[in-house]
């Protein structure tokens, strides 16, 4: 077990800032979560390098067409480094129109955040891995149980 990151709070808030965003279907509000030269690896295995790049094409996706919106829960939080900390979250995408999250779209989030030396953290990386969990449907099935609690619970 790992123990919690001396600015857990700071960098729960970040990926609420990031989630919010996307939510919201605001690519500005995204790319201002993440350092300048920060990375963003998508569901779908598309990168993009840099802020401007992530929020031009954050522009683009929200502009082209409806996006599903994310309700996620952290697993850890954890320090990697001085000025470096991990975080995890599993994450359900409810599509638009939808009430419910489908298994289908789980995903772990990854994300690498570093304090600017302002003491404000930004997204370094931020990984979105399908959470398909093929060999595991039973992990699957709580992970959708428990997204669902979520989203009653709001």
């Amino acid at each position: 077990m790992t123990s919690a990151h001396p600015h857990d709070a700071q960098l729960r808030s970040l990926y609420a800032a990031y989630l919010d965003g996307w939510n919201r279907r605001s690519g500005a509000a995204v790319a201002a979560c993440f350092a300048d030269d920060g990375d963003i690896v998508g569901y779908d295995g598309t990168h993009h390098h840099g802020r401007l790049a992530i929020a031009a094409h954050l522009r683009q996706v929200f502009g082209s067409h409806q996006t599903a919106a994310y309700v996620a829960v952290i697993r850890s939080v954890r320090a990697v480094a001085p000025g470096t900390a991990l975080l995890i979250a599993h994450a359900g995408m409810i599509p638009p129109g939808a009430s419910d999250v489908e298994d289908r779209f789980h995903t772990v989030h990854t994300l690498l955040a570093v304090d600017d030396g302002d003491g404000r953290w930004r997204i370094q990386l931020l990984q979105a891995t399908p959470a398909a969990w093929h060999q595991h449907p039973e992990a699957r099935d709580a992970l959708t149980e428990e997204l669902r609690g979520l989203l009653a619970a709001q």
